[in-house]
């Protein structure tokens, strides 16, 4: 059933300081860990925390790209 599918969403992973964050664009969640992948799972246990008291509406679908910058 379409009401049951699970969303699909999209995590960005950069280095700060001395740990690996995950954010989430789609829901505007983020979160930390000592690796990637713990990062990983403590952004889906964020992001499912927050949809519990937010659910979300169907999202459209992101274009992700890159781009460069003359002054860097």
């Amino acid at each position: 059933s379409v009401a049951n599918k699970k969303p699909t969403l999209t995590a960005i992973l950069h280095w700060e300081e001395d740990v690996d964050v995950a954010e989430c664009p789609e829901v505007v969640t983020a979160s930390q860990g000592e690796t990637v992948e713990e990062a990983l799972v403590n952004l889906k246990e964020a992001t499912e925390l927050y949809l519990e008291d937010y659910p979300m509406f169907e999202a459209s679908p992101r274009l992700i790209t890159t781009f460069e910058v003359t002054n860097a």
